[in-house]
């Protein structure tokens, strides 16, 4: 468990082609983490147990739905959130700087 962490001293990795992921603090029940994401990286559609909740700091991203009538674009101050198993993707239309917080916290991405 980290309660506390700054993003200057978490380790990054890339975790897809232009996908760079911080995970910031965290305990069993939840998880922040920070993901840089570079224009023309692709997060292909997925599923995970945890809620993901997020909010765009900078750039411009499309998110993807089983749906494409579900689809949409966010841009800096923009908030979303993804329940538990919803199927989703993202494409990086700009550089982009996101928050993401997962709950129950992803085993995977303990460093």
């Amino acid at each position: 468990m980290k309660n506390r962490i700054n993003l200057k001293e978490g380790k990054t990795v890339e975790s897809l082609a232009g996908v760079f992921r911080t995970t910031l603090a965290f305990n069993k029940q939840t998880m922040m983490c920070h993901f840089y994401l570079k224009k023309g990286a692709v997060i292909p559609i997925h599923h995970h147990e945890a809620v993901q909740n997020g909010y765009v700091i900078k750039g411009k991203i499309k998110f993807l739905k089983e749906n494409e009538g579900e689809c949409f674009t966010a841009e800096p101050g923009s908030s979303y959130l993804f329940d538990a198993n919803e199927v989703h993707g993202a494409e990086i239309l700009e550089d982009s700087e996101v928050l993401d917080c997962f709950s129950p916290m992803r085993p995977d991405y303990v460093p």
